[in-house]
Formats: C-alpha cells, structure tokens, sequence
C-alpha cells in the first residue's frame, strides 16, 4: 500500500536534507560574498532558497512535516517582503493541497472502515481526491439520500508519520530561523504533540464538528456542515462549495477581503462562549465563502474545548492595557501567573511591550495589514531590541497557549487578507471582561452592515 513515507530512514533522510542543504547554501553564499556580492542579497537568496526546499519536503512528506508547514504558513504575513515574494506561493500550496492517495489504498481505507459493501451507502463517489491536507485528503461524493457529501480518510500510517516527524522537525527547528529571525518553533511541536492522538481519531472530530454545527444552527454568518457518518479513519459530511479563503488573499478584492476577515473574526471571537470551543487551525484551506456570502467552516481535528468559555482573565488584561492601566496589567499579570512571581518587571516596561499588540481592539474597526504584523514581529522577535529581553521575562501558562497561538494565526491570516474589520466591537461583544462596566464602542450589532449587504459578485465560485 502505498501510504505516508512512513519508514524511519526513509522520512528521517528527507528531514535531515534540510540542514545539510542550509549548510550547502550556506557555503556558496560565502563564496558570492567573496565575488562581490552584497551580503544582503545573498542572505535574501539563501532564506528564499531555503524557505523552497524547507515547504517543498513538507509537503511531499505529509504528516507532521506538512501540518508543521501549513500552522508555519498562516504566519506568512510576518514575514519581510523583500523575502516573501519568492515562496508565497510554496505556502500558499500547504494550505489547500497535497500528493494524492492511489484510488486503490482509498478503497482498501473504506473497506476496512465501513466494510465492503460502503459503495451501497453512496449513489456516487469520486476517486479522485478533492483536496489533501496532512494526514488525510478529501473525496467528493453523493450519500444514499442525494445529499452531496465530503469523505475525508486518514492516510494508513499517519500515526506513527506524524509523532516521528515532530520528534525530527524538533531537532531541526534552526532551519526555521533561517526564513526568519526569532521564529521559534519548538514550542508549536510541543502542542502539536500533545494533540496527535486527538487529531488521529476522526470519531472525535466527528462529535466536535456536530458540536459546533449545533452551535450554530442556522446561523446567520457561520455554516459548520452536518455529519453523515463517522468511523475512527473515515468521516462523511454535507459537502460545502464556495471560494477559499486562499483564493481571496490571492484575488479578492477591498469588500470580499472585508467580509472574509469580518466572518473569520466572528467565528474566532463567539465560538468560545456560543459552543464552549475553539477552532484551533485557522489556516486558510479550512475556510470558505458561500455563494449567500457566509463563511463555511471545515476541519475539526484540532479543537479546544473550553467548558468555561473563553477565559475572562484575558479580556480584563486586553482592556487593562487598552486604558493605559499599567498597574492593573502588571497586577493581574502576576495574578493569572503571567509573570512568576520574584519576576522583576516595572508596570511601564508590560505596557510598552503588549500595548502595540492590541492595536485591534482599541478602535471599533481596525485594518489588518502585513505591514502591521511585520512591526509587531520585529519589535518583539527582534534579539537586539530591548522588547525581546522583557518578553523572556513573561510566562505562558500552558492553559492559555492553545488560546493564544490560535489567535496569532487567525490574526496572520487576517492580515494576510489585508481586511478592515469591527474586531473591537466584536472584541467587546464576545471576550468576557473586555467590555467591562464602562462599554468603549457602539453597542449596536457590529455585523448590521454585512446582514444588509448582498454578497460581493465576485465571492462565489
């Protein structure tokens, strides 16, 4: 069967091809330089030529090398411009597609699924993969009832792919630097491993995904399709059609990127108090636009469940630091376990360091752009700045890093669609302790405009 490259020599050799090519680059920009070169063109030359070999084996790797490349990809806005262009395109790739299953190993997935006789409960199906991600791809079908439905199958020998890779990728995480400075990838995999087993269990995706759909039953603004049946490697749900959200950052124009990035807003705001989780893989291949103009969501094998909504914690420190209260940041900072205690930290260097960041949520609307999120990445990555030195002194208490990683790449992507959006209004609306006694923004529905604005012609597929 021909499965994941699963066997560990064979995955381990096409990982530690990426140092060894780093190095060989490396050696021959050493000798640019000496032919007289500039040593930035030749660093710009060596991060482009890595950061194309570095997605390349991802992808072809699948499993966690390539769900390493699709989390890394929704930061691609962070990066500088002069040295994004050449591989924009490589992420974008990681977002929506993949080397495809032979037809017969699919067929040999569903016989062992749902037995041989699956073929009765579908009218039709197509063999030919409608998308592959990292460790499944996607078919489309018809169920039994006429409906048309998705059929996502794990790749066979996607669990032990997937933990092998991160164990590697860890060991390898200097290459990371190469694309760009301060990127610190180590604790990612670290998540990352402690949710394989979840994400490997589509009999778990299935209840989260019908848990979210029942969240937004009928919703106005949010579509999460309905499943038709589950086993532990093969899920069937209603099948969405729309334009991606990928297809938007490239092509979409001012009023479709607004929608979009309204929609993806709102999605990641609610969904903590509306259904008690949070989609947790907010790169652009899991979203789309409907033709009525609402935002499909699809891919629920990473999911936090938060019985307790959103923590209220973190709307008081946004709200804190928005009002300029260095002293009650500081505070409750220390109270929530921000910063250690015996931590030395005075209130005006917190408030230096995290104001900028929540520049979102200080006015009603705010305009998302890769330039934006360039500074807020050099001003906090950058060693040499003293804001790198004070955020060594933070702590991350490990029930917030879900919550806060997942924002950072909702806000990349954002920033991706370069889309003006209410993300204060819906902030104040949806984050417990933002809003406080005293409300900032105009208390009205932040979406009206949207509800009265037909779709955007050029949005459907």
């Amino acid at each position: 069967m021909s499965d994941i490259p699963q066997r560990r020599g064979r995955r381990t050799a096409k990982l530690a091809s990426l140092p060894l090519g780093v190095a060989g680059r490396a050696t021959v920009g050493l000798g640019k330089r000496m032919t007289g070169r500039s040593a930035e063109e030749v660093q710009a030359d060596l991060q482009a030529r890595t950061a194309e070999q570095l997605f390349s084996v991802l992808g072809e790797l699948k499993g966690g090398a390539m769900k390493l490349g699709q989390a890394l990809s929704v930061f691609e806005a962070a990066i500088p411009e002069e040295m994004a262009a050449p591989y924009r395109e490589a992420l974008t790739k990681l977002q929506e597609a993949a080397p495809p299953m032979p037809a017969a190993d699919v067929h040999k997935v569903l016989d062992q699924q749902f037995g041989r006789t699956w073929r009765e409960r579908f009218r039709d199906f197509d063999d030919r993969p409608a998308a592959a991600a990292s460790i499944g791809q996607v078919h489309r079908a018809v169920w039994g009832d006429g409906r048309e439905v998705a059929v996502k199958l794990q790749y066979p020998g996607a669990g032990p792919a997937l933990l092998a890779d991160i164990t590697q990728l860890t060991r390898f995480a200097r290459v990371f630097a190469r694309i760009s400075p301060g990127l610190d990838v180590k604790p990612l995999l670290a998540e990352m491993r402690e949710r394989v087993l979840e994400e490997l269990d589509y009999g778990l995706e299935a209840q989260a995904q019908r848990d979210f759909a029942a969240a937004y039953a009928d919703d106005d603004h949010i579509v999460i399709p309905r499943v038709v049946a589950s086993a532990p490697k093969v899920m069937v749900s209603e099948w969405l059609e729309g334009t991606p959200l990928s297809r938007i950052i490239a092509t979409g124009d001012q009023a479709a990127r607004n929608r979009a990035g309204t929609l993806l807003s709102l999605l990641q705001l609610s969904a903590p108090t509306r259904a008690r989780l949070l989609h947790a893989d907010p790169h652009p291949g899991n979203f789309r636009i409907l033709a009525d103009g609402r935002l499909g969501v699809v891919d629920f094998g990473a999911v936090a469940r938060l019985p307790n909504g959103a923590p209220e914690g973190l709307g008081r420190m946004s709200r804190l630091a928005v009002d300029g209260d260095s002293a009650g940041l500081l505070a409750i900072m220390r109270e929530l376990g921000f910063v250690r205690p015996g931590v030395r930290l005075t209130a005006d260097e917190v408030l230096d360091y995290l104001g900028p960041t929540l520049d979102p949520v200080r006015t009603p609307e705010f305009t998302f752009s890769r330039e934006w999120l360039r500074r807020q990445a050099n001003r906090l990555g950058d060693p040499r700045r003293e804001e790198a030195r004070i955020g060594r002194l933070f702590n991350l208490p490990p029930e917030y890093f879900l919550i806060h990683r997942v924002a950072l790449g909702s806000i990349g992507v954002l920033c991706q669609l370069g889309a003006t959006a209410p993300y204060g209004r819906l902030a104040e609306r949806w984050q417990p302790g933002f809003a406080g006694d005293s409300p900032r923004f105009d208390p009205s529905d932040p979406l009206a405009e949207l509800d009265h604005r037909p779709p955007d012609p050029e949005v459907p597929a």
